[in-house]
Protein backbone atom coordinates (compact mmCIF):
# COMPACT_ATOMS: atom_id res chain seq x y z
CA UNK A 1 0.00 0.00 0.00
CA UNK A 2 1.44 3.00 -1.08
CA UNK A 3 0.76 6.75 0.98
CA UNK A 4 -0.10 8.62 -1.39
CA UNK A 5 -2.77 6.41 -2.95
CA UNK A 6 -4.44 6.20 0.25
CA UNK A 7 -4.32 10.06 0.83
CA UNK A 8 -5.90 9.98 -2.65
CA UNK A 9 -8.36 8.02 -1.70
CA UNK A 10 -9.30 10.24 1.52
CA UNK A 11 -9.66 13.34 -0.03
CA UNK A 12 -11.48 12.53 -3.40
CA UNK A 13 -13.72 10.70 -0.88
CA UNK A 14 -14.21 13.42 1.07
CA UNK A 15 -14.63 15.56 -1.76
CA UNK A 16 -17.50 14.06 -3.08
CA UNK A 17 -18.71 13.39 0.34
CA UNK A 18 -19.00 17.32 0.71
CA UNK A 19 -20.19 17.71 -2.83
CA UNK A 20 -23.24 14.69 -3.03
CA UNK A 21 -23.35 13.44 -0.03
CA UNK A 22 -22.19 9.97 2.22
CA UNK A 23 -25.14 7.87 1.08
CA UNK A 24 -25.20 9.46 -2.91
CA UNK A 25 -21.30 8.62 -3.44
CA UNK A 26 -20.45 5.24 -4.35
CA UNK A 27 -17.47 2.86 -3.45
CA UNK A 28 -16.78 2.83 -7.50
CA UNK A 29 -17.06 6.64 -8.21
CA UNK A 30 -14.36 7.23 -5.23
CA UNK A 31 -12.51 4.73 -6.87
CA UNK A 32 -12.68 6.59 -10.66
CA UNK A 33 -11.77 9.64 -9.05
CA UNK A 34 -9.01 8.16 -7.16
CA UNK A 35 -7.31 7.16 -10.53
CA UNK A 36 -8.18 3.47 -9.96
CA UNK A 37 -10.54 1.24 -11.64
CA UNK A 38 -14.01 1.85 -10.76
CA UNK A 39 -15.93 -1.01 -9.54
CA UNK A 40 -12.88 -3.02 -9.78
CA UNK A 41 -11.99 -3.27 -5.82
CA UNK A 42 -9.38 -1.26 -5.56
CA UNK A 43 -10.53 0.97 -2.45
CA UNK A 44 -10.65 -2.40 -1.00
CA UNK A 45 -7.22 -3.13 -0.84
CA UNK A 46 -6.71 0.28 1.82
CA UNK A 47 -9.64 0.01 3.57
CA UNK A 48 -12.25 -2.34 4.07
CA UNK A 49 -15.40 0.03 3.91
CA UNK A 50 -16.38 3.49 2.51
CA UNK A 51 -17.52 4.03 6.30
CA UNK A 52 -13.51 3.32 7.38
CA UNK A 53 -12.59 5.98 4.35
CA UNK A 54 -14.98 8.57 5.93
CA UNK A 55 -13.59 7.92 9.48
CA UNK A 56 -10.16 7.84 8.31
CA UNK A 57 -10.58 11.29 6.79
CA UNK A 58 -12.26 12.48 10.50
CA UNK A 59 -9.02 10.91 12.44
CA UNK A 60 -6.20 12.34 9.90
CA UNK A 61 -8.18 16.00 9.78
CA UNK A 62 -8.00 16.26 13.51
CA UNK A 63 -4.97 14.98 14.07
CA UNK A 64 -3.41 17.18 11.26
CA UNK A 65 -5.05 20.09 12.80
CA UNK A 66 -3.72 19.28 16.72
CA UNK A 67 -0.24 19.44 14.91
CA UNK A 68 -1.43 22.76 13.42
CA UNK A 69 -2.52 24.51 16.62
CA UNK A 70 0.68 23.56 18.00
CA UNK A 71 3.06 24.42 15.71
CA UNK A 72 0.68 27.86 15.28
CA UNK A 73 0.94 28.59 18.91
CA UNK A 74 4.73 28.30 19.31
CA UNK A 75 5.19 30.26 16.19
CA UNK A 76 2.73 32.83 17.86
CA UNK A 77 4.64 32.81 21.28
CA UNK A 78 7.86 33.80 19.79
CA UNK A 79 6.42 36.86 18.09
CA UNK A 80 8.59 39.89 19.15
CA UNK A 81 6.15 41.87 22.33
CA UNK A 82 7.11 44.87 20.87
CA UNK A 83 4.47 43.98 17.91
CA UNK A 84 1.60 45.98 18.49
CA UNK A 85 -1.59 43.66 20.34
CA UNK A 86 -3.83 44.90 17.24
CA UNK A 87 -1.35 43.31 14.58
CA UNK A 88 -1.10 40.32 16.99
CA UNK A 89 -5.03 40.16 17.12
CA UNK A 90 -5.70 40.06 13.23
CA UNK A 91 -2.92 37.48 12.97
CA UNK A 92 -4.99 35.33 15.20
CA UNK A 93 -8.15 35.96 13.28
CA UNK A 94 -6.88 35.77 9.70
CA UNK A 95 -5.42 32.23 10.69
CA UNK A 96 -8.75 30.93 12.45
CA UNK A 97 -10.13 31.97 9.34
CA UNK A 98 -8.02 30.16 6.74
CA UNK A 99 -8.30 27.48 9.47
CA UNK A 100 -11.89 27.02 9.24
CA UNK A 101 -11.52 27.60 5.33
CA UNK A 102 -9.33 24.73 4.43
CA UNK A 103 -12.27 22.68 6.62
CA UNK A 104 -14.53 23.56 4.45
CA UNK A 105 -14.85 20.16 2.24
CA UNK A 106 -15.36 18.13 6.09
CA UNK A 107 -17.36 21.26 7.54
CA UNK A 108 -19.67 20.46 4.68
CA UNK A 109 -19.90 16.33 5.47
CA UNK A 110 -20.21 17.07 9.28
CA UNK A 111 -23.72 19.23 9.07
CA UNK A 112 -25.21 16.98 6.68
CA UNK A 113 -23.85 13.28 7.44
CA UNK A 114 -22.43 13.07 10.31
CA UNK A 115 -25.78 12.71 12.74
CA UNK A 116 -25.75 8.88 11.79
CA UNK A 117 -22.41 8.29 13.07
CA UNK A 118 -22.30 10.30 16.82
CA UNK A 119 -18.41 8.84 17.49
CA UNK A 120 -17.75 10.87 14.29
CA UNK A 121 -19.01 13.91 15.14
CA UNK A 122 -16.79 13.26 18.80
CA UNK A 123 -13.82 13.36 16.52
CA UNK A 124 -14.46 16.13 15.18
CA UNK A 125 -15.75 17.98 18.57
CA UNK A 126 -12.39 16.78 20.36
CA UNK A 127 -10.23 16.50 17.72
CA UNK A 128 -10.93 19.91 15.26
CA UNK A 129 -13.53 22.26 16.97
CA UNK A 130 -12.49 22.05 20.76
CA UNK A 131 -8.60 22.67 19.73
CA UNK A 132 -9.45 25.60 18.32
CA UNK A 133 -11.30 27.30 21.00
CA UNK A 134 -8.58 26.06 23.50
CA UNK A 135 -6.03 27.96 21.38
CA UNK A 136 -7.49 31.18 21.13
CA UNK A 137 -8.13 31.02 25.00
CA UNK A 138 -4.00 29.57 25.56
CA UNK A 139 -3.49 33.06 23.54
CA UNK A 140 -5.18 35.39 25.41
CA UNK A 141 -3.83 34.31 28.35
CA UNK A 142 -0.05 34.32 27.08
CA UNK A 143 -0.29 37.81 26.35
CA UNK A 144 1.29 40.38 28.83
CA UNK A 145 -1.55 42.89 27.59
CA UNK A 146 -4.51 40.84 29.20
CA UNK A 147 -2.47 39.60 32.49
CA UNK A 148 -4.72 41.47 34.72
CA UNK A 149 -8.05 40.77 32.97
CA UNK A 150 -10.31 38.49 35.67
CA UNK A 151 -12.06 37.32 32.77
CA UNK A 152 -13.90 34.00 31.69
CA UNK A 153 -11.50 32.80 28.97
CA UNK A 154 -13.17 29.48 27.81
CA UNK A 155 -16.31 31.36 27.25
CA UNK A 156 -14.30 34.20 25.50
CA UNK A 157 -12.84 31.69 23.44
CA UNK A 158 -16.00 30.38 22.70
CA UNK A 159 -17.53 34.00 21.41
CA UNK A 160 -15.06 34.64 19.44
CA UNK A 161 -14.26 31.36 17.85
CA UNK A 162 -17.41 30.98 17.33
CA UNK A 163 -17.36 34.66 15.35
CA UNK A 164 -14.81 33.20 12.74
CA UNK A 165 -16.52 29.65 12.40
CA UNK A 166 -19.87 31.25 11.49
CA UNK A 167 -18.21 33.83 9.54
CA UNK A 168 -17.17 31.13 7.05
CA UNK A 169 -20.08 29.14 7.51
CA UNK A 170 -22.26 31.45 6.82
CA UNK A 171 -20.37 32.64 3.85
CA UNK A 172 -20.16 29.33 2.54
CA UNK A 173 -24.05 28.45 2.99
CA UNK A 174 -25.54 31.63 2.49
CA UNK A 175 -22.77 32.77 -0.85
CA UNK A 176 -22.23 35.98 1.01
CA UNK A 177 -20.26 37.09 4.40
CA UNK A 178 -22.74 38.13 6.98
CA UNK A 179 -23.78 41.78 7.12
CA UNK A 180 -22.32 41.91 4.05
CA UNK A 181 -18.73 42.32 5.90
CA UNK A 182 -16.24 41.55 3.90
CA UNK A 183 -12.95 39.91 5.23
CA UNK A 184 -11.05 43.02 6.58
CA UNK A 185 -13.98 44.57 7.54
CA UNK A 186 -14.83 41.29 9.85
CA UNK A 187 -11.23 41.36 11.09
CA UNK A 188 -10.83 44.68 11.93
CA UNK A 189 -14.43 44.39 13.76
CA UNK A 190 -13.19 41.40 15.48
CA UNK A 191 -10.49 43.04 16.99
CA UNK A 192 -11.81 45.89 17.72
CA UNK A 193 -13.93 44.07 20.30
CA UNK A 194 -10.97 41.74 21.64
CA UNK A 195 -9.59 45.07 22.63
CA UNK A 196 -12.54 45.76 24.48
CA UNK A 197 -11.19 42.87 27.12
CA UNK A 198 -8.19 44.71 28.11
CA UNK A 199 -7.85 45.85 31.49
CA UNK A 200 -8.72 49.46 31.47
CA UNK A 201 -5.07 50.78 32.31
CA UNK A 202 -3.77 48.87 29.04
CA UNK A 203 -6.49 50.22 26.93
CA UNK A 204 -5.86 54.02 28.12
CA UNK A 205 -2.30 53.38 27.70
CA UNK A 206 -2.85 52.10 23.79
CA UNK A 207 -5.24 54.64 23.11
Amino acid sequence: MTRSTRERIIDEALRLFAERGYSATSVAEIEAASGLSPGAGGLYRHFKSKYEVLAAAMNEHAARTRTQIAEALTEMSAVDPSVDIEERLAHLCKAGLAKVREESELTRVFFRDLSQFPELVAIVREGLLQPMFDAITTWFRAQPEYAGADLDWPGIGAVLGGAVVHYRLFQEIVGEPPGRAERDRFVASWVRLALGLLPRPAVQAIG
